[in-house]
């Protein structure tokens, strides 16, 4: 371990071998850190607070504070943080609340960049970039490989599905679909993100599928439901085609993002 001497560690924390704590650090006694992890100067972890091992967290970074929410009453609920992240400078992470399973989790390969916020409660896949201020609201739900850009800003109980990219400085009150690219102040769909499902080497056939399966419920359709329906009456399943179903047919507190009606979609 290479911990500074001005460092604050609580006795009970628990520190693994290989990890490095930067100057005027303060790491709290409930914290947990797996090895190589490495923690920048002034950066703050409290709480009932798991870290996995390889992360790169940076200064002023504040993770494991109290919920922004008035009905917290200091129960003793958690954040649990995956392997291999990046955590730039200034973002906050929170722990949970009561209203759901007490937990919130990041999971692994993430990139958060400066001011990034993860309120309560919210749960982080894997492979995630979330661009400079991005900001989560408690109980969001975001799948793997998902870009968040710069100044978003999700609803509470929102869910992003995999793959999925949001433009800059929108805002998310309902649910943004797997695959999608998602802009506006109050955003809308944009048709598929084809860069990123490029670059994830999804396959033609998948990709014409995914695109036949969006016109048909966001430019052919007036209602989601008959646009639903008429895929599964229209078109064979595939995996992918199945997962964007599945998220479509969930119950959901928030809705479906609508589609937008311009002409310049994929």
């Amino acid at each position: 371990m290479k911990i500074h001497k001005t460092a604050v560690i609580s006795s009970g924390a628990e520190i693994s071998e290989g990890v490095e704590i930067g100057p005027y650090a303060i790491i709290g006694g409930k914290v947990r850190i797996a090895r190589n992890t490495k923690i920048g100067a002034h950066t703050v972890i409290e709480g009932n607070t798991e870290i996995g091992e390889n992360n790169n967290i940076s200064h002023f970074v504040t993770i494991g504070t109290p919920p922004q929410d008035i009905g917290y009453k200091g129960e003793d609920t958690r954040i649990v943080i995956g392997s291999n992240n990046t955590i730039r400078e200034y973002a906050t992470v929170h722990r949970a609340t009561t209203k759901q399973d007490w937990v919130t989790i990041i999971g692994n390969d993430n990139y958060i960049m400066s001011y990034s916020h993860i309120a309560h409660d919210c749960v982080i896949g894997n492979k995630i970039i979330m661009v400079n201020a991005a900001t989560l609201g408690g109980h969001t739900s975001v799948g793997d490989h998902v870009t968040l850009s710069s100044f978003i800003a999700s609803h509470q109980f929102v869910r992003i599905g995999a793959y999925a990219f949001v433009s800059g400085l929108t805002g998310l009150p309902r649910d943004i679909p797997p695959y999608m690219i998602a802009s506006g102040p109050r955003a809308s769909l944009h048709g598929l993100n084809l860069v990123g499902l490029r670059r994830n080497d999804f396959s033609r056939e998948a990709i014409n599928g995914l695109r036949k399966a969006y016109r048909i419920i966001w430019r052919e359709s007036t209602l989601l439901k008959e646009g639903i329906e008429r895929v599964k009456k229209e078109m064979e399943t595939f995996p992918e085609l199945e997962i964007l179903m599945d998220f479509l047919t969930a119950d959901s507190p928030r809705g479906i993002t609508r589609g937008s009606r311009s002409k310049d979609e994929d």
